[in-house]
């Protein structure tokens, strides 16, 4: 990918509290994953595709994702962005923390808790758009934010809080959105910056990235393109099942990331 971003944000401020007692005494980002952290992973497979700077927002345990991960990851160079009241706020406020970095140019965002392989990051390349998202089918065992897509695998629709329930024969296929997006300069500067600024200062503080990007589809008219992940091995880690899944599921995982 010659022109991948060479710059990501993660978010990574949340506490975790549908993981507990496995996050009482560290962040969710740093659960381990057959013996991976979460997070780690992540940053090995954004090292492997060429970015060299990363911002990370913390918040719960912050120090501990500081220690776990220094100011340095292999080659990357990591920047943290603290929230000071990541028990208050949604995810779009820690994105709205990190905007010194969506002004850089192209990034990479992931959210703190997904545990993914490379090729995820592959697929976002593969891609022409100047935005790229990475879904996968949404099936029964899933849960949250899907996406519906246009013919030619756009985004045409974000829908919140979809279950097993919302898969109706007849009804558009639904895509789970995997928390992996490319973003383009341009768009952050002139349209995905000024609406987070926007959502803020409306005081819409607990709003989650999931809104943004249903917001930036269907009122800005942004166009974002989808990459299909349906073969890639990924995971959402949000409790206790979803670990105990992502663990079978990548029973090579140290294979992966090393």
């Amino acid at each position: 990918m010659t022109n991948a971003p060479k710059t990501a944000v993660i978010l990574a401020a949340g506490c975790g509290s549908r993981l507990r007692p496995l996050t009482d005494l560290r962040p969710k980002p740093l659960v381990e994953v057959n013996g991976t952290p979460i997070l780690h992973n992540a940053l090995r497979n954004l090292e492997a595709v060429g970015v060299k700077d990363v911002t990370i927002v913390v918040g719960y345990r912050k120090d501990d994702i500081k220690y776990s991960c220094g100011n340095h990851f292999g080659n990357l160079e990591i920047n943290y962005v603290e929230s000071s009241v990541f028990d208050k706020t949604g995810s779009a406020y820690s994105l709205w923390l990190a905007r010194h970095a969506l002004l850089t140019g192209d990034i990479y965002l992931l959210e703190g808790d997904v545990f993914f392989e490379l090729d995820a990051l592959h697929y976002l390349g593969t891609i022409g758009a100047e935005n790229v998202a990475a879904v996968a089918p949404f099936d029964p065992s899933m849960e949250g934010s899907a996406v519906v897509l246009t013919e030619n695998d756009y985004i045409a629709e974000v829908r919140m809080k979809q279950t097993a329930a919302n898969l109706i024969d007849g009804s558009p296929q639904l895509f789970k959105t995997m928390n992996l997006i490319r973003f383009s300069g341009t768009d952050l500067r002139e349209t995905i910056v000024p609406h987070l600024d926007h959502l803020i200062g409306c005081g819409a503080v607990k709003s989650y990235t999931e809104e943004l990007l249903s917001d930036l589809v269907q009122i800005k008219d942004l166009r974002i393109a989808a990459a299909r992940c349906d073969g890639v091995r990924w995971y959402e880690i949000d409790n206790e099942d979803d670990l105990r899944i992502a663990e079978a599921m990548f029973l090579t995982a140290r294979e992966i990331v090393c």
